[in-house]
């Protein structure tokens, strides 16, 4: 018999009332058998737990806020070289108010053919197929870059940044960067000789001429710039791996590229047409302020100012390139004034007018994620 009265009840025992869950705790096998510790069905670790919560917020807010400090750099940058440089943009655009504007638009067509030709080049370097449209874009967005860093870094990044948008794997990006950056000072070179052949007085520019001591310090830096390169993918086997690899792409894509006509007419006429469209641009300036020299002639120094010394990593080849440029100008026989104008105007018309258009598509590439 049980001695608890539960066995008097005549009715079903009452429901429960609904309470929050609550630990649950084995009982007691006997009466003396200690408590069995209790669990709770909460763990200590839930996110409802307001003092272990973590707000997945700020990872994104810090990604939000880099991108929109990308897009504001590049117009950040014009303002800040438009203030160093305020002098000559100020005096180059005076120049070119008192210039014939027909010669001003024509050189500003050839300043635009210069950005498809350049597009053009990109696309005979690489296998992959590219729109061509943002390919445009993309490469008037380098331009702008191009004029802010030295040794065309910007132009090269912004690039990189596009193919790698595009699906196209690093090294096979940069194998193309580096294929394009070869074929341009190559194929200036028939350029030059077909000038030379068809125009014999070019000959007589011997201003530009580098004399024995300019000439051993170019041997010199083209012999020790490989050879340190080797030196150091050899001593550093961290580096030999990826450089073998970049090798490696860039000697299969350059195999692929020229078993196709179409490639190998983009690549290396593109790269001829490049410089001579720039001296057509400086020609077509020269002409609107009346510059006593003939197209032949502008264009004939440009290549020679740009191949004497090119190769001095200033941003977008400006300084070097227009000393020279200007002094290869006068040993033609324009006047030393006529011939600083055309070069300020120049590189108004190419530098600082499309400067900040180019800037700004650098950041709409940017915040669409083409770059």
């Amino acid at each position: 018999m049980s001695l608890l009265p539960l066995d008097d009840s005549r009715g079903p025992l009452p429901a429960p009332a609904s309470v929050p869950a609550a630990p649950s705790c084995t009982p007691p096998a006997t009466a003396l058998s200690p408590p069995a510790p209790c669990t709770s069905s909460a763990s200590p670790t839930s996110p409802t737990s307001p003092a272990l919560a973590v707000s997945p917020a700020g990872s994104p807010a810090a990604a939000r806020l880099l991108r929109r400090a990308a897009v504001l750099l590049p117009v950040l940058l014009i303002v800040v070289w438009a203030a160093v440089d305020w002098p000559s943009v100020r005096g180059g655009t005076a120049r070119l108010a008192s210039a014939d504007p027909w010669w001003l638009l024509l050189a500003l067509f050839f300043t635009c053919l210069g950005w498809v030709a350049a597009a053009v080049v990109r696309q005979g370097s690489i296998p992959d197929r590219l729109p061509p449209g943002l390919l445009i874009a993309s490469q008037f967005a380098a331009g702008a870059a191009n004029h802010v860093l030295p040794a065309s870094v910007g132009a090269h990044a912004v690039t990189l940044r596009f193919y790698q948008s595009q699906g196209i794997p690093l090294a096979r990006a940069t194998a193309s960067i580096a294929l394009y950056s070869l074929a341009k000072p190559i194929a200036k070179i028939p350029v030059l000789l077909v000038f030379v052949l068809a125009f014999p007085d070019m000959l007589e520019l011997g201003a530009l001429v580098p004399d024995d001591g300019t000439l051993l310090l170019i041997t010199v830096c083209l012999v020790a710039g490989p050879a340190a390169a080797a030196l150091l993918v050899t001593l550093v086997r961290p580096l030999r791996r990826p450089v073998l690899a970049l090798v490696r792409t860039a000697l299969s894509d350059a195999r692929v590229l020229h078993t196709r006509p179409s490639r190998v007419l983009a690549l290396w006429g593109g790269s001829a047409a490049t410089p001579v469209l720039q001296g057509c641009v400086i020609a077509a300036v020269g002409a609107s302020l009346g510059l006593p020299l003939s197209w032949a002639q502008v264009v004939f120094a440009f290549l020679a100012a740009g191949t004497a010394v090119g190769a001095v990593p200033a941003p977008g080849g400006i300084g070097p390139v227009d000393a020279a440029l200007v002094l290869a100008m006068t040993a033609f026989g324009a006047p030393l004034g006529l011939a600083t104008a055309t070069v300020i105007g120049y590189r108004v018309l190419t530098v600082w007018v499309p400067l900040l258009p180019g800037a700004l598509v650098l950041s709409a590439l940017v915040q669409r994620k083409v770059l």
